[in-house]
């Protein structure tokens, strides 16, 4: 019984060694995938942090420099068939830091990021905005180019084209026109405007 005892015991030592073997083994693995895992993370890191076009902002619009590195205003009018939209509800105000209504004013914009477009503006109030159509955030109404309607937009008095790409000096002035106005109507929003004051 001698020899078969040890054999036993020999055995015994064998399995151990082994278990305890492949346990070390599996245990080395996953240590070297969740390090390597670990080096896959940290090198994407490193290579966004490198290619990052320095001029972005984390966070801002495309475009934008650093929050606060501008702080402009400038005032707006939308006309719509002659009615003044009302962008002083608490639904517009403070909506992104980079370009907004405060202070429960709906007439003048404030700007706090150079480079930031008046397209911005109107994403971030979920106001649909093309040169063509001015539609409201819920979707509920559109107004769009058709027939004598048309959307119109002024700068400083200034018809252009469309705004979404436009970005603001300060103390700008920007109609936004829907409907069949006449010259004279044009003018005198472009009157009306001129009188806002700027609320800094």
């Amino acid at each position: 019984m001698g020899r078969k005892e040890r054999r036993e015991r020999e055995q015994k030592r064998e399995n151990y060694a082994s278990q305890r073997s492949s346990e070390k083994r599996k245990q080395t693995l996953i240590a070297v995938g969740v390090l390597a895992v670990i080096a896959v993370i940290v090198g994407y890191a490193a290579y966004i942090f490198v290619t990052m076009d320095q001029s972005a902002t984390p966070g801002g619009p495309e475009g934008a420099g650093n929050l606060g590195s501008e702080h402009t205003h400038a005032n707006i009018l939308v006309k719509i068939f002659g009615d003044t939209f009302d962008f002083s509800a608490p639904a517009y105000q403070i909506k992104s830091a980079w370009i907004h209504f405060e202070g429960n004013d709906g007439t003048t914009i404030h700007k706090h990021a150079t480079g930031v477009s008046m397209g911005y503006l109107f994403e971030t109030l979920n106001i649909g905005l093309t040169d063509e159509c001015y539609e409201f955030p819920d979707r509920s109404r559109s107004f769009c180019t058709e027939g004598e309607n048309t959307l119109k937009f002024y700068i400083n008095g200034e018809k252009v084209d469309g705004i979404l790409d436009y970005v603001f000096n300060d103390g700008d002035k920007i109609l936004i026109s829907f409907g069949s106005e006449t010259p004279e109507e044009i003018e005198s929003q472009i009157l009306e405007l001129q009188g806002q004051t700027l609320v800094t």
